[in-house]
């Protein structure tokens, strides 16, 4: 197990070289060291899974060095390894090398190159750091690590103020959840007396109803933990009341959009609740609130899906969906499938992104679909990547033959939803059903908008009118800019998670689902429900296949049959198009209840306690008082030697008239 050292440092190694040598070393040397360095540690992390999924892995924690020592506060800094960390690992560093060797193409142009290879290096250390915590404070340590990370790589183009404002808003809104995740914290350590994770688990289950008191009430100790480790997840993971800052994160380079907004870091918070599972199967309560906010964030985001036209923003508010359906996997005790679909997502989306990233490299930066049509001809490699994405998010398979990776987890989630019995899980099952539907028709439209119909980029003046003509740019018959292929850099990343968009459901499925010796015990592993969930009826089963035909067929009738009839439907809905495309109306909620009440509180402390106490009476204030004591004191002195010595005189006389009183 010493590869994992080598597999969470190598990518640090990377970040500090690249960081520090930034121009000095030059684009090519920081490519290829950052580049290299994370090709070897997702090299070293396969072994440890397959290991796992054989059957052959055993859990093991590797001391790395002695971090604190309080009073009763006491841990090291340790590399906890068990099958949870080991699907993370591969996850995290095979999207992440090839994100690297994606952006040698897409950022080939970038004047800063050294710095965005050194901030994604950084990220995946930070992210790995978090993944293999054997405490609560190192996975906190990697909680605000990727979440300062997030934010340089958001903002990278700093010179945009949108990417400025983005990353600005991806800090705050996170660390909003980060304070309940901070509490959380010290909650768990005030009742368990450690930060130790697997003493935490252990003795979780017999503080099942017991009580802890909070200003003169008492309340059920698991629930109040679990629900604040909660919102820490809902803050990381883009779920419902703290998810606006997700879609505006995609300012910042597509390569960014799918290492974290799409693959790793917004997976962080469903990996929190299943590493913490034993705590939360303790709290009825908490998993009811976890089923529900997954559930109703699965359905608002595939809402708002249906209706954006930037490519990145459709597939923004998809990753928003599909989180919603991990967590309430999670929230209904499915564990182990909220995982499965963590892992196939990781590959289909970031396949999404990347794929999105080639057409825009393609369209000379434009993102608007309403500007695309006819590329299928133009870039076909990139039109069959996004074709393998397409399926595997949507679930194309037939039951109990073979299915893309969406088709084995997404079905997964939504039998163990009905499975479960619950009325909740009643919610979450239909949900996830309606958000199927919607996934599949903002999927086809974005394909349709994109990659069939007559080419539209010829109307934008974006594409057309910005872009450097080269003997490469060929021209169409308008003399236009003519879209073309990308690079191998950005296609070999494609081809490679394309395999896993098609195969990884089906290659892993039975470890994932049924074989409880695979997670053994990093993992609350419900056999009860696992069984439950192969014994739903035929029309479960059969549900998710009818409403991914049926959002084909209509976006298939929307945007290739009749083009008009998208129209006509927006016409006769006007109000409720307007609410959905509005993004239901939550950042100018958020504006009108925090934003703008907040910047008024500023200005009055500025206005009124800064400028009209602090800096009157303090710095300005010593200044006004000098300048004018100066005056008075210049007007005594005269220059005249007669003058001097009547004051010497009338000082003696005062002083000899003070001794003699006294």
């Amino acid at each position: 197990m010493d590869d994992i050292l080598l597999i969470v440092f190598l990518p640090l190694l990377a970040a500090i070289i690249g960081g520090l040598g930034n121009r000095a070393l030059g684009n090519f040397v920081v490519k290829l060291i950052t580049t290299v360095a994370l090709f070897a540690s997702c090299a070293l992390s396969w072994p440890i899974f397959l290991e796992f999924v054989a059957g052959n892995g055993t859990t093991e924690v590797v001391p790395v060095l002695k971090w604190v020592e309080s009073g009763t506060l006491s841990f090291d800094w340790a590399l906890s390894v068990d099958a949870l960390t080991a699907v993370m690992l591969v996850v995290i560093t095979t999207v992440s090398a090839f994100v690297h060797l994606y952006s040698w193409g897409y950022m080939e142009e970038d004047p800063d190159q050294p710095r965005f290879f050194a901030y994604l290096s950084l990220f995946t250390f930070a992210m790995l750091m978090l993944v293999t915590a054997d405490n609560l404070v190192q996975m906190f340590f990697g909680w605000e690590g990727v979440g300062l990370a997030s934010y340089l790589l958001i903002g990278f183009w700093f010179k945009k103020p949108s990417a400025n404002a983005a990353a600005i808003k991806a800090f705050v809104v996170n660390r909003v959840g980060d304070l309940g995740f901070m509490l959380g914290i010290f909650g768990t350590f005030l009742v368990f007396g450690t930060v130790s994770i697997p003493e935490i688990l252990a003795a979780a289950p017999a503080m099942a109803g017991s009580t802890i008191g909070f200003l003169g009430y008492r309340f059920d100790t698991m629930t109040v933990l679990c629900v604040l480790l909660f919102i820490g997840a809902m803050g990381k993971s883009a779920q419902l009341g703290l998810h606006t800052w997700l879609p505006d994160a995609m300012e910042g380079p597509t390569p960014v959009s799918a290492l974290i907004h799409a693959a790793t870091m917004v997976t962080a918070g469903v990996f929190m609740v299943c590493r913490l599972s034993p705590m939360f199967e303790t709290s009825p309560t908490a998993l009811g609130f976890v089923t529900f906010i997954g559930a109703a964030t699965c359905f608002f985001a595939a809402t708002i899906g249906t209706c954006q036209w930037d490519i990145k923003r459709v597939i923004a508010y998809s990753t928003c969906s599909q989180l919603g359906y991990m967590f309430f996997a999670a929230g209904v005790g499915a564990y182990g499938v909220a995982m499965f679909h963590l892992f196939t997502h990781a590959f289909f989306k970031a396949l999404l992104f990347l794929g999105a990233g080639s057409v825009i490299h393609s369209m000379h930066h434009e993102q608007d679909m309403r500007y695309f049509g006819g590329l299928r001809k133009k870039i076909p490699l990139t039109f069959w990547a996004m074709m393998a994405g397409t399926l595997a998010i949507t679930g194309l398979g037939i039951v109990g033959a073979f299915g893309f990776a969406g088709f084995y987890s997404k079905d997964a989630i939504l039998e163990a939803a009905f499975a479960s019995g619950t009325e909740l899980g009643g919610l979450a099952f239909w949900a996830g059903i309606t958000a199927a539907l919607l996934t599949s028709f903002y999927s086809w439209r974005l394909m349709f908008l994109t990659f069939w119909g007559k080419p539209r980029w010829i109307e934008s003046e974006h594409v057309q009118h910005s872009v450097h003509k080269t003997p490469e740019t060929a021209e169409d018959s308008t003399g236009g800019y003519q879209p073309h292929e990308s690079p191998w850099t950005i296609l070999v990343p494609l081809g490679v998670l394309s395999v896993g968009a098609i195969f990884a459901g089906y290659v892993f499925h039975h470890a994932y689902i049924e074989d409880a010796a695979f997670w053994g015990s990093s993992i609350a592993y419900n056999e009860h429900l696992m069984h439950a969930l192969h014994e739903v009826p035929t029309w479960v089963k059969w549900a998710p296949f009818a409403v991914m035909i049926t959002g084909f067929a209509i976006a298939w009738y929307g945007y290739i049959r009749n083009t008009a009839f998208p129209a006509r439907v927006v016409e006769q809905i006007e109000v409720v198009h307007r609410f959905v495309f509005n993004k239901w109306y939550f950042d100018e909620l958020y504006d009108f209840l925090f934003v703008r009440p907040a910047f008024w509180v500023g200005r009055l402390f500025w206005r009124a306690g800064d400028i009209g106490i602090i800096d009157r009476f303090g710095p300005n204030g010593a200044a006004w008082a000098v300048a004018h004591g100066a005056g008075y004191a210049q007007k005594l002195q005269y220059g005249y030697l007669y003058s001097y010595a009547l004051v010497m005189l009338l000082g003696l006389v005062g002083a000899v008239s003070w001794i003699i009183a006294g």
